[in-house]
């Protein structure tokens, strides 16, 4: 596509405008709240799915979540994280002035990259993500 110089670098505020329009809205999509397989409504965090030689890495930011309150568990080739996200207790009581971050039940259910993988998965907490390593077998 070619571009004209001429306005000035108009079009690049558009293309700026755009891009921060698309982020908005692929952040709104992720936290939206669905409907899970038991028919309560969740929301998804994002996740990152890596692979190395030995390992793949399931990276999922779960700002504020208890990890004792996290489930994870392979099933139908697919990582499934499940839990609840709750307000801090001494927060209840506080006057709520803007919320973006989501509370309740969450499920993701990440597809995991073709093979097979060890039954044992081991899970860590660090800065806000959960992090799920899953052994590669034969």
């Amino acid at each position: 596509m070619a571009r004209d110089d001429a306005g000035g670098g108009a079009w690049m505020w558009a293309e700026a405008c755009e891009m921060l329009a698309r982020a908005e809205r692929l952040h709104r999509q992720s936290f939206e709240p669905r409907r899970s397989a038991s028919r309560l409504p969740v929301w998804h965090p994002p996740a990152d799915v890596l692979e190395t030689e030995r390992e793949v890495l399931v990276l999922v930011a779960l700002p504020g979540v208890d990890p004792g309150a996290v489930e994870a568990a392979i099933e139908d080739g697919a990582l499934l994280v499940a839990g609840v996200r709750a307000l801090p207790a001494e927060l209840r009581g506080a006057a709520i002035h803007r919320m973006e971050l989501p509370q309740g039940r969450f499920e993701r259910r990440v597809p995991l990259p073709p093979g097979r993988y060890s039954s044992t998965v081991r899970r860590s907490f660090a800065e806000g993500c959960l992090l799920v390593r899953l052994d590669k077998t034969a």
